[in-house]
């Protein structure tokens, strides 16, 4: 009886250490780590006078969160709105993107000749700075939010297609020769053999590509004008209001997070029903 009770309290012990690690892990680490940026950020304030402090931040914060989606007019809106105006950028050209990125990936990296063809313009064109497409958008499109978006499609397509391609052609031959012999289409070998195996290319490849793309919209709206987080921004500093630029720099960090996570989740539940 002693025996079993003490195997009982050791196992509590070792469950509850092993709670303790994780409440470590999940929450005391990235609290520590705030804790340290927000000291750091206070000694830098400390030091130069025009950097607002973590409170002072905090109140213009408050304030602004108070009513984020009021508006007086198109220069006038809430930093909701921006951030909305912002994400259906990001949506729009980044869904035309995968739309076109992830088939051409497939084709580049199935067929040899379609890969000969296309990686030398693929090598050419990736290494481009978005937003030097950005004046060919406004030359071609006579219009800053169509441009906005041209630039997010041409910034956010590279990632998928190259990650797409290299994932194909690493597929085995044998899952290949498999699909042969059972007389499979070519839709059947990519829906059944390929995509299964590359999904974790294209996860890469979506996740490389929103984070681009959430980069690529903020500085090109700071160019562009109109709304969106991006113009907010430049607008703000027009203005001398340094503690909202701080606030947007983490709407920013923080929204681009939820993106990547949200994405890589959806792709993940896909994966799952589709095995």
């Amino acid at each position: 009886m002693s025996t079993t009770l003490a195997t009982e309290m050791s196992s509590r012990q070792i469950a509850w250490r092993a709670a303790m690690e994780r409440l470590l892990r999940v929450a005391v680490g990235p609290l520590a780590g705030f804790a340290l940026l927000v000291l750091i950020w206070q000694a830098i304030a400390m030091s130069i006078p025009e950097i607002p402090t973590p409170g002072v931040t905090w109140d213009a914060a408050r304030d602004l969160f108070a009513d984020p989606f009021y508006d007086n007019g198109p220069n006038d809106q809430g930093i909701g709105w921006n951030v909305l105006a912002s994400l259906q950028r990001v949506a729009i050209g980044f869904g035309l993107a995968a739309l076109v990125g992830i088939p051409a990936g497939f084709v580049m990296g199935r067929y040899a000749a379609a890969s000969a063809m296309f990686s030398p313009i693929v090598s050419l064109l990736r290494p481009v700075s978005p937003l030097a497409w950005l004046p060919l958008g406004l030359l071609l499109f006579k219009g800053a939010n169509p441009a906005a978006i041209w630039a997010i499609f041409i910034c956010s397509i590279w990632p998928m297609v190259i990650n797409t391609a290299a994932g194909v052609a690493r597929v085995p031959q044998d899952y290949l020769n498999v699909a042969r012999v059972l007389n499979l289409s070519e839709w059947q070998v990519v829906t059944k053999v390929l995509l299964p195996s590359v999904l974790p290319h294209i996860l890469t490849g979506v996740r490389l590509s929103i984070g681009t793309a959430w980069l690529v919209i903020v500085a090109a709206e700071m160019l562009t004008g109109g709304t969106g987080i991006g113009f907010w921004l430049w607008d703000e500093w027009n203005n001398l209001k340094v503690e909202h630029i701080v606030i947007a720099i983490f709407v920013i960090g923080i929204v681009g997070l939820l993106l990547e996570t949200a994405l890589v989740r959806l792709a993940r539940r896909f994966a799952y029903t589709e095995e």
